[in-house]
Protein backbone atom coordinates (compact mmCIF):
# COMPACT_ATOMS: atom_id res chain seq x y z
CA UNK A 1 0.00 0.00 0.00
CA UNK A 2 1.75 2.75 -1.39
CA UNK A 3 -1.16 5.52 -1.72
CA UNK A 4 -0.83 7.50 1.71
CA UNK A 5 -4.32 9.51 2.52
CA UNK A 6 -3.21 10.49 6.03
CA UNK A 7 0.26 11.89 6.94
CA UNK A 8 1.30 13.79 9.87
CA UNK A 9 4.00 15.08 10.82
CA UNK A 10 5.07 16.19 14.35
CA UNK A 11 1.63 16.54 15.17
CA UNK A 12 1.01 17.99 19.19
CA UNK A 13 -1.94 18.86 20.94
CA UNK A 14 -1.46 20.31 24.11
CA UNK A 15 -4.62 21.41 26.56
CA UNK A 16 -4.39 23.75 29.57
CA UNK A 17 -6.84 24.83 32.15
CA UNK A 18 -4.85 27.80 33.70
CA UNK A 19 -1.60 26.96 34.30
CA UNK A 20 -2.03 23.33 34.03
CA UNK A 21 -0.79 21.59 30.68
CA UNK A 22 -1.38 18.53 29.21
CA UNK A 23 0.21 17.16 26.50
CA UNK A 24 -2.32 14.78 24.43
CA UNK A 25 -0.06 14.02 21.68
CA UNK A 26 3.54 14.48 21.68
CA UNK A 27 5.48 14.73 17.99
CA UNK A 28 3.44 12.01 16.56
CA UNK A 29 4.14 10.84 12.70
CA UNK A 30 2.04 8.62 10.76
CA UNK A 31 1.30 7.38 7.71
CA UNK A 32 -2.27 5.96 7.03
CA UNK A 33 -2.39 4.37 3.19
CA UNK A 34 -5.50 3.96 1.26
CA UNK A 35 -7.51 0.81 1.55
CA UNK A 36 -5.55 -0.52 4.90
CA UNK A 37 -7.60 -1.13 7.92
CA UNK A 38 -5.47 0.36 10.62
CA UNK A 39 -6.08 -0.55 14.25
CA UNK A 40 -5.26 2.25 16.76
CA UNK A 41 -4.38 0.63 19.80
CA UNK A 42 -3.64 2.07 23.42
CA UNK A 43 -4.95 2.43 27.60
CA UNK A 44 -6.67 5.39 27.75
CA UNK A 45 -5.53 8.65 27.73
CA UNK A 46 -2.40 7.74 25.83
CA UNK A 47 -3.61 10.21 23.00
CA UNK A 48 -5.24 8.04 19.82
CA UNK A 49 -8.60 9.48 20.27
CA UNK A 50 -7.49 12.47 20.13
CA UNK A 51 -5.02 11.66 17.14
CA UNK A 52 -8.59 10.39 15.35
CA UNK A 53 -10.19 14.06 16.26
CA UNK A 54 -7.61 15.66 14.53
CA UNK A 55 -7.08 13.54 11.51
CA UNK A 56 -11.37 13.53 11.43
CA UNK A 57 -11.40 17.48 11.78
CA UNK A 58 -13.17 17.52 15.00
CA UNK A 59 -10.26 19.20 16.44
CA UNK A 60 -7.16 20.98 15.13
CA UNK A 61 -3.81 20.51 16.35
CA UNK A 62 -1.64 22.59 18.78
CA UNK A 63 1.69 22.24 16.16
CA UNK A 64 2.35 20.18 13.59
CA UNK A 65 0.52 19.24 9.97
CA UNK A 66 -1.66 16.46 9.27
CA UNK A 67 -2.26 15.79 5.41
CA UNK A 68 -4.86 14.27 3.44
CA UNK A 69 -4.00 13.65 0.26
CA UNK A 70 -2.56 16.73 -1.57
CA UNK A 71 -5.10 18.89 1.53
CA UNK A 72 -3.38 20.44 4.62
CA UNK A 73 -5.83 19.95 7.20
CA UNK A 74 -4.03 21.66 9.61
CA UNK A 75 -4.22 25.01 7.28
CA UNK A 76 -8.16 25.11 7.40
CA UNK A 77 -10.34 27.08 8.26
CA UNK A 78 -13.41 25.52 10.66
CA UNK A 79 -15.65 26.31 7.28
CA UNK A 80 -13.13 24.39 5.24
CA UNK A 81 -13.05 21.05 8.10
CA UNK A 82 -17.00 21.20 8.16
CA UNK A 83 -17.20 20.55 4.40
CA UNK A 84 -13.96 17.88 5.04
CA UNK A 85 -15.86 16.29 7.45
CA UNK A 86 -18.89 16.08 5.06
CA UNK A 87 -17.35 15.04 2.61
CA UNK A 88 -14.53 12.36 2.80
CA UNK A 89 -15.33 11.37 6.27
CA UNK A 90 -17.52 9.18 7.79
CA UNK A 91 -17.82 8.36 11.97
CA UNK A 92 -18.60 5.54 13.99
CA UNK A 93 -18.78 6.07 18.50
CA UNK A 94 -19.36 4.18 20.73
CA UNK A 95 -22.48 5.54 21.53
CA UNK A 96 -24.79 5.16 18.75
CA UNK A 97 -26.60 8.64 18.66
CA UNK A 98 -29.73 7.64 16.73
CA UNK A 99 -32.48 9.58 16.75
CA UNK A 100 -34.77 7.44 18.93
CA UNK A 101 -37.67 8.76 16.92
CA UNK A 102 -37.03 7.73 13.42
CA UNK A 103 -36.53 4.63 12.20
CA UNK A 104 -33.42 2.90 10.96
CA UNK A 105 -34.10 3.76 7.44
CA UNK A 106 -34.67 7.29 8.28
CA UNK A 107 -31.76 7.63 10.57
CA UNK A 108 -29.64 6.98 7.65
CA UNK A 109 -31.44 8.47 4.97
CA UNK A 110 -30.03 11.76 6.88
CA UNK A 111 -26.70 11.71 5.75
CA UNK A 112 -27.89 11.02 2.29
CA UNK A 113 -29.21 14.44 2.14
CA UNK A 114 -26.03 16.38 2.49
CA UNK A 115 -23.47 13.95 0.26
CA UNK A 116 -22.70 15.12 -3.07
CA UNK A 117 -22.41 11.07 -4.01
CA UNK A 118 -24.41 8.86 -1.54
CA UNK A 119 -24.92 5.77 -1.91
CA UNK A 120 -29.09 4.66 -1.33
CA UNK A 121 -29.93 4.11 2.61
CA UNK A 122 -30.93 0.24 1.34
CA UNK A 123 -27.81 -0.41 -0.30
CA UNK A 124 -26.14 0.60 3.43
CA UNK A 125 -27.77 -0.88 5.38
CA UNK A 126 -27.65 -4.28 3.49
CA UNK A 127 -23.88 -4.04 3.95
CA UNK A 128 -24.61 -4.12 7.49
CA UNK A 129 -27.10 -7.11 7.36
CA UNK A 130 -30.08 -5.00 8.19
CA UNK A 131 -31.91 -4.74 5.53
CA UNK A 132 -34.77 -6.60 7.01
CA UNK A 133 -34.78 -4.03 10.03
CA UNK A 134 -34.92 -0.91 8.19
CA UNK A 135 -38.20 0.38 9.45
CA UNK A 136 -38.11 -0.91 13.30
CA UNK A 137 -36.94 2.40 15.68
CA UNK A 138 -33.87 2.55 17.93
CA UNK A 139 -35.43 0.95 21.20
CA UNK A 140 -36.44 -2.16 18.87
CA UNK A 141 -33.46 -3.01 18.18
CA UNK A 142 -30.41 -4.43 19.69
CA UNK A 143 -26.98 -2.82 20.75
CA UNK A 144 -25.17 -4.58 18.14
CA UNK A 145 -28.27 -3.71 15.45
CA UNK A 146 -28.22 -0.30 16.72
CA UNK A 147 -24.47 0.01 16.46
CA UNK A 148 -24.89 -1.09 13.00
CA UNK A 149 -27.40 1.20 12.15
CA UNK A 150 -24.36 3.88 12.54
CA UNK A 151 -22.26 2.31 10.51
CA UNK A 152 -24.53 2.40 7.71
CA UNK A 153 -25.27 5.88 8.36
CA UNK A 154 -21.58 6.49 8.44
CA UNK A 155 -20.92 4.75 5.19
CA UNK A 156 -23.90 5.95 3.38
CA UNK A 157 -22.31 9.42 2.27
CA UNK A 158 -19.61 7.09 0.69
CA UNK A 159 -16.54 8.39 2.60
CA UNK A 160 -13.34 7.74 1.39
CA UNK A 161 -12.55 7.12 5.35
CA UNK A 162 -14.33 5.41 7.93
CA UNK A 163 -13.08 6.86 11.65
CA UNK A 164 -14.11 4.48 14.62
CA UNK A 165 -13.71 5.42 18.52
CA UNK A 166 -14.11 2.24 20.44
CA UNK A 167 -17.21 0.93 18.07
CA UNK A 168 -17.46 -2.47 19.90
CA UNK A 169 -17.35 -0.82 23.54
CA UNK A 170 -20.74 -0.93 24.29
CA UNK A 171 -21.46 -4.14 23.65
CA UNK A 172 -20.99 -7.56 24.87
CA UNK A 173 -18.12 -10.29 22.85
CA UNK A 174 -20.31 -12.10 20.47
CA UNK A 175 -22.47 -9.33 19.38
CA UNK A 176 -18.86 -7.24 19.20
CA UNK A 177 -17.34 -9.80 16.49
CA UNK A 178 -20.56 -8.71 14.60
CA UNK A 179 -20.01 -5.16 14.25
CA UNK A 180 -15.99 -6.43 13.45
CA UNK A 181 -17.43 -8.32 11.00
CA UNK A 182 -19.42 -5.41 9.44
CA UNK A 183 -16.41 -3.04 9.47
CA UNK A 184 -14.29 -5.50 8.20
CA UNK A 185 -16.40 -6.66 4.88
CA UNK A 186 -16.68 -2.51 4.28
CA UNK A 187 -13.17 -2.32 4.34
CA UNK A 188 -12.86 -5.16 2.07
CA UNK A 189 -15.88 -4.91 -0.38
CA UNK A 190 -16.04 -1.12 -0.62
CA UNK A 191 -12.01 -0.03 0.13
CA UNK A 192 -12.64 2.31 2.46
CA UNK A 193 -9.46 3.36 5.04
CA UNK A 194 -10.65 2.86 8.21
CA UNK A 195 -9.01 3.50 11.53
CA UNK A 196 -10.16 1.52 14.79
CA UNK A 197 -9.54 3.04 18.21
CA UNK A 198 -9.99 0.49 20.89
CA UNK A 199 -8.26 -0.47 23.91
CA UNK A 200 -8.83 -4.01 22.91
CA UNK A 201 -6.00 -6.15 22.07
CA UNK A 202 -7.73 -9.16 20.18
CA UNK A 203 -9.24 -6.76 17.32
CA UNK A 204 -5.98 -5.89 16.03
CA UNK A 205 -5.83 -9.62 14.86
CA UNK A 206 -8.18 -8.33 12.04
CA UNK A 207 -5.93 -4.94 10.81
CA UNK A 208 -3.50 -4.50 8.56
CA UNK A 209 -1.47 -2.49 10.73
CA UNK A 210 -1.75 -1.86 14.21
CA UNK A 211 -0.53 1.37 15.69
CA UNK A 212 0.40 0.93 19.47
CA UNK A 213 -0.01 4.48 21.29
CA UNK A 214 1.46 5.19 24.78
CA UNK A 215 1.22 8.81 26.73
CA UNK A 216 0.90 10.95 23.56
CA UNK A 217 3.43 9.27 20.96
CA UNK A 218 3.50 6.19 18.62
CA UNK A 219 5.36 3.33 20.90
CA UNK A 220 4.99 0.91 18.25
CA UNK A 221 3.80 -0.06 14.73
CA UNK A 222 3.70 -3.59 12.96
CA UNK A 223 2.43 -5.35 9.72
CA UNK A 224 0.09 -8.11 10.53
CA UNK A 225 1.18 -10.86 7.88
CA UNK A 226 -1.82 -12.84 8.37
CA UNK A 227 -4.98 -11.04 9.76
CA UNK A 228 -7.67 -12.79 11.56
CA UNK A 229 -11.77 -12.62 10.47
CA UNK A 230 -13.31 -11.43 13.14
CA UNK A 231 -14.92 -14.34 14.03
CA UNK A 232 -11.92 -15.81 14.96
CA UNK A 233 -10.82 -13.08 17.39
CA UNK A 234 -10.31 -13.86 20.98
CA UNK A 235 -12.28 -11.07 23.24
Amino acid sequence: MDNPVFRTEGLTKIYRTGDVEVRALNGVDITLHGGEMTVLLGPSGSGKSTFLNIIGGLDTATSGTVHFKDMELTSFSERRLTQYRRDHVGFVFQFYNLIPSLTAWENVALVTEISPTPMTPDAALALVDLGDRKTHFPAQLSGGEQQRVAIARAIAKNPEVLLCDEPTGALDSKTGIIVLEALARINRELGTTTAIITHNAGIQEIAHRVVSFIDGAVSQTHTNATRKQPKDVVW
